[in-house]
């Protein structure tokens, strides 16, 4: 089993930045995917980037350009620097672990302000 700790969430007002950082622990595959899921009020939870243990990445349309997502296998850590927020990116962001089994961090919140 994987434990997920998420922190760095909090309040920005649109245009600023916040980084999300998520460090697993417990029983790590060495071959995993890592990645933040985001879930606003009213709205179904959705994939925001995940990024591979061997560095392969994925965002969604929403957020390119603007967020970026890196790792350190050693750590065990995966980072999420958000760049140029809007207030639509106000959500619960969650982090998550995946190999066969998946795991989900508690959530952070993220609040931009317009």
């Amino acid at each position: 089993q994987v434990q997920l700790v998420e922190s760095g969430g909090g309040l920005v007002q649109a245009g600023g930045s916040l980084r999300l950082s998520c460090a697993a622990s417990g029983s790590i595959s060495s071959r995993n995917t890592m990645g933040w899921y985001r879930q606003a009020p009213g709205k179904q939870r959705e994939l925001v980037a995940r990024i591979t243990s061997g560095g392969s990445t994925t965002y969604a349309d929403s957020v390119k350009g603007r967020f970026n997502i890196s790792r350190d296998n050693a750590k065990n850590t995966v980072l999420l620097q958000m760049n140029s927020l809007k207030p639509e990116d106000t959500a619960v962001y969650y982090c998550y672990y995946v190999d066969i089994f998946s795991s989900w961090g508690q959530g952070t919140q993220v609040t931009v302000s317009s």
